[in-house]
């Protein structure tokens, strides 16, 4: 296989299947009803489907090596035999689950997010002795699969600098050891295997390394000469294409260029062209086509971003296609005109495809009859009788513009190469009075006991709910019957809670299908989808609205549900929403405005939900911004001007609210430590924090914090119920960093995916840990 001017590739592909095949036989094999023959038939089925698609699209180079079980990080560390003795429970599938979900005897490794992703990994682990070795099965497994048929293609492995940089010491690592240590072990495992891929005749090896447009340290860049030096150098090998992606390389740049590496790939929607001359005698792998976002590309553009680059080039995406969805053309209910800008990963490789060729006037022409089409099968669906609604739609766009130019202060000089010209400063939202001051309201007000418990918001969302739900949408429950079924869950929930004895109750969350989704159909200015999967890890997958316009809240959104949660019971139920910050980044954002002034859109109208809470008697109101720390940039050069507007856009959200109302934020796997003073600065009155899964990482910064915290101490994204003995150690070790006044008792996240008996059993050893940690102190 050859690699010839302008031919076309993409760098990953969606693997979840176009109606989540892969997540409905993983639960199954999970719970026992699908064995492990049917779970493997119905894996290669999607990758054979993914392969013929891409082929019959017209790509020329396809990617093998890039479905997983559950994420990518995890499969290199069992192609390095890095399984820690304790998840060794069997096979290599046995072992391979237990480190990503645990089981009953051991927890699973930590799990957090892949860059400034929604996508998360497993936190591999490796020690100073720590025995390396080849297990070669699943990539020569997939070559072969595809060869049956007929098709050469380019195994995707991540790189060995990457993923020696996103993995953890193993536990009783000695003070200073770092994976990257291992540094020349893992190159001779990666080097056997590129060994063994030469003998079996594979042209090209494609190893990410996004971790290279990070800063990185010197020792860093050295790691990165040193690996691409020797693994370029080596007498028998496939050629080699490093692929970065999700910014400019920068720093690496001229390092990946002194070395024999074959090509590199390149980003060219979130970076430039700068200093892409040091490639020269290389192949660049040209990512014109975002695998980040659902609009169309502009293809002139594109183009001439090509001819900018010379004639060895090949045509690709930015990154993986894994982050979008699979085809628009499944969607049937949105609106024609917003879908004519739309491109989901089948129309992006297309768009590949056409660039490679040339064909971008056929497909421009294309574009135009669609969007042509769509507009005239919008005014036939909207017609006079819709002319209301529209303006009364335009009216609320048009103040909430108004509203957002209000609240700022204009615009600064241009930012990155992938925003807009101009960038929208806020102004400073306004303050609530000193914590000291709102603490005692509240005290006075909720009349908490020290170490309260509760949980972050959702409770398991069973069969039956998501029937109603469905039945909702579909017409077959009416309004009545609907509002019922959810005013029974509610109840459930909330007597479930009284009689386990957490002391801040929450509603549960039945009536809501994911935490933004549920938002961004109640808000204009966003369009939701029908089949727009998006895989987060293994068998979790979302639907990301798609922001389109500017946002509005034509209605209350929680307060009905909030307010029935609350006149059944004594105990306060918290109001739950999602934060500006998280609503915006776990949606595909609009391309025309700054991802500042987006975010200012939802935060104005999160506001007036707040009001409308209060007013309503709800008072503990979350506002959960999980998504902090993942829309943190890559480059710590950006860092600070993110945080500055992303704090005030919470602050505004909640700053109108009285003193006596106790606001709540959560934020959960994301490495929420490196951005620690942010999140003081965000002046919750309570923050509760991802801690289990990590084995209290958190705890280390907390001293600092001097508002209440409640660091997790139940991970509830495995099966395994946390024991009694093990709560009460998470609890005490709290206890020692965080004064007993501002402690609070609970989950790392919320309880949606897992089972009422899991859940019962996990809140109990909660309550009991609390209440013996408060009689220890009394006595």
């Amino acid at each position: 296989m050859t690699i010839s001017n302008y031919t076309s590739t993409v760098l990953g592909y969606p693997r979840i299947g176009p109606r989540r095949e892969l997540k409905r036989a993983l639960e199954s094999y999970w719970d026992g009803s699908l064995d492990v023959g049917q779970l493997h038939a119905t894996a290669r089925s999607l990758r054979r489907q993914t392969w013929t698609q891409l082929r019959d699209l017209g790509l020329d180079l396809l990617p093998s090596n890039t479905f997983s079980y559950y994420d990518q990080v995890l499969d290199t560390a069992v192609l390095l035999d890095l399984i820690p003795d304790r998840h060794r429970v069997g096979d290599d599938l046995a072992s391979y689950f237990a480190m990503a979900r645990g089981t009953k005897e051991v927890a699973p490794l930590p799990m957090t997010k892949w860059f400034d992703t929604n996508y998360h990994y497993i936190v591999p682990e490796i020690g100073a002795a720590t025995t390396v070795k080849l297990n070669a099965a699943k990539v020569l497994g997939e070559l072969a699969e595809a060869r049956e048929l007929g098709l050469e293609t380019r195994p995707v492995l991540v790189g060995p600098v990457t993923f020696l940089l996103l993995s953890d010491p193993s536990p009783g690592s000695a003070p200073g050891f770092t994976p990257l240590d291992r540094l020349d072990d893992v190159l001779a495992i990666y080097a056997e295997l590129l060994a063994l891929l030469a003998a079996e005749g594979v042209g090209w090896v494609q190893l990410d390394e996004p971790s290279l447009v990070t800063d990185l340290s010197d020792r860093e860049l050295a790691a990165v000469t040193q690996a691409y030096s020797f693994l370029g150098g080596l007498p028998t090998r496939p050629q080699l294409l490093v692929a970065s992606y999700f910014g400019s390389l920068g720093e690496a740049l001229p390092a990946l260029a002194s070395t024999a590496i074959d090509a590199v790939a390149v980003d060219l929607v979130r970076g430039t062209t700068d200093s892409l001359d040091l490639l020269a005698g290389k192949t660049i792998v040209a990512g014109v086509v975002s695998g980040r976002d659902v609009w169309r590309t502009d293809l002139a553009r594109a183009s001439e971003t090509l001819r900018g680059l010379g004639s060895d080039v090949i045509v690709s995406t930015s990154c993986s296609l894994l982050h979008v969805p699979y085809d628009v053309d499944a969607e049937s209910n949105l609106d024609p005109a917003l879908a004519s800008r739309l491109a989901f990963a089948r129309q992006k490789v297309a768009e590949v495809v056409a660039l490679a060729r040339g064909e971008v006037t056929a497909l421009r022409a294309e574009d135009a009859a669609r969007a042509g089409a769509a507009a005239r099968e919008g005014v036939t669906r909207e017609g006079v009788a819709s002319e209301g609604v529209a303006s009364e739609r335009v009216a609320r766009e048009g103040a909430a513009r108004e509203r957002v130019a209000a609240a700022g202060e204009g615009f600064a000089p241009a930012g990155p190469a992938s925003e807009p010209v101009r960038e929208w400063v806020p102004r400073k939202a306004e303050r609530r009075s000193p914590y000291t001051t709102r603490a005692a309201a509240q005290a006075a007000h909720l009349n908490l006991p020290v170490l309260p418990v509760t949980t972050i918001g959702s409770f398991p969302q069973t069969g039956d709910l998501r029937a109603v739900r469905a039945g909702a949408v579909a017409g077959r429950v009416n309004e009545q019957q609907y509002e019922a079924a959810i005013e029974d869950e509610i109840a459930k929930v909330i007597r479930l809670q009284e009689e386990l004895g957490l002391d801040v109750l929450v509603h549960g969350e039945p009536e809501r299908n994911d935490m933004v989704q549920y938002f961004a159909e109640r808000l204009e200015g966003f369009a939701t989808t029908q089949h727009g999967w998006v895989q987060s890890y293994g068998s979790r997958c979302t639907r990301p609205p798609i922001m389109h316009g500017d946002v509005s809240r034509p209605v209350p959104m929680t307060v009905r549900w909030a307010r029935y949660a609350q006149s059944r019971t004594s105990k306060p139920v918290k109001g739950m929403l999602t934060g500006p910050v998280t609503i915006v980044a776990w949606s595909f954002k609009r391309a025309d405005i700054t991802l500042a002034e987006s975010v200012w859109q939802v935060a104005q109208a999160l506001r007036d939900e707040v009001r409308d809470l209060e007013d309503a008697g709800i008072s503990i109101i979350q506002v959960d911004e999980p998504a902090l720390r993942e829309l943190l940039p890559l480059r710590r050069s950006a860092q600070a001007a993110y945080l500055d507007w992303a704090v005030e856009a919470y602050r505004h959200t909640t700053s109108g609210a009285a003193d006596r109302t106790q606001i709540h934020t959560h934020l959960c796997y994301s490495d929420a430590g490196t951005v620690f003073a942010a999140i003081d600065a965000l002046d919750a009155d309570v923050t509760t924090i991802e801690s289990a899964r990590s084995h209290g990482r958190i705890l280390g910064g907390a001293a600092e914090f001097e508002r209440g915290l409640g660091p997790g101490v139940y991970d509830i994204h495995s099966p395994r119920v946390p024991t009694l003995d093990e709560v009460t150690a998470s609890v005490a070790a709290a206890a020692k960093v965080i004064p007993r006044e501002r402690l609070w008792v609970n989950p790392d996240c919320g309880l949606k995916t897992r089972t009422y008996p899991q859940v019962e059993a996990s809140l109990k050893h909660l309550v009991t840990a609390a209440r013996a940690a408060r009689d220890q102190k009394d006595q």
